[in-house]
């Protein structure tokens, strides 16, 4: 395996936050065994994908960063499919500083980077919700979590019930894993107004209610 593949996966990870690192690491699971996947570092994890997935371990990355929303890692260090991705309005690296490139000129890629104005956040799209917004819904679910999992989330109910296995005991983690799993399938479209909607029709905690209303306005 190149000696580049490997300082290039090491690199990767190195410029990602705990909380994306920990969400790359949850989109892996249903790809590599859950004991050696959980308690990997970073390096650890390189080494996996290396063994794993020889020759396609860049290509896998590469996929894994989209699903995750960094995309300017993928154009940084010009992973495959990187010259078919677009600057997409606004988006950030985990530093929080703009991705537009300081040298960047008039082509047509550059004049789609128009940030939104500050002043009018009306015209914002929803943010997508947080692993930090999550927990905090999950505190306000209960233990009919399952319930809302398959009749308003759309979830499998065998998924709901290796979630309830793998938290023993612990209704807010189940509840939690269960929002997670809905988030990774909603991808970006996992907003506040589009959970709200969907728990519209169960009788939850008025207080959840007022919660994901208080998110919309972040």
């Amino acid at each position: 395996m190149a000696r580049g593949e490997r300082e290039t996966l090491l690199a990767l990870q190195q410029a990602l936050s705990e909380e994306q690192f920990q969400s790359l690491k949850y989109l892996l699971e249903e790809r590599l065994p859950l004991g050696v996947l959980g308690p990997a570092t970073r390096p650890e994890l390189c080494s996996l994908l290396l063994q794993r997935f020889p020759g396609q371990a860049l290509r896998l990355a590469a996929d894994l960063l989209r699903q995750i929303h960094r995309h300017d890692l993928l154009r940084l260090y010009q992973l495959p499919g990187a010259e078919e991705e677009e600057e997409t309005p606004g988006e950030k690296g985990d530093a929080g500083h703009s991705s537009v490139p300081s040298g960047c000129g008039e082509d047509a890629g550059c004049r789609r980077l128009s940030l939104p104005v500050a002043s009018s956040p009306p015209s914002l799209p929803p943010r997508r919700l947080t692993e930090k917004d999550l927990i905090q819904i999950a505190q306000k679910l209960g233990r009919e979590w399952q319930e809302v999992g398959i009749g308003c989330l759309g979830l499998e109910r065998s998924r709901l019930e290796q979630i309830r296995e793998d938290n023993p005991g612990n209704v807010v983690m189940q509840s939690f894993e269960m929002l997670r799993e809905w988030r990774r399938r909603e991808k970006q479209e996992a907003t506040a107004p589009r959970l709200h909607a969907c728990l519209a029709p169960a009788s939850l905690d008025p207080e959840l209610h007022d919660l994901l209303q208080s998110f919309q306005g972040n």
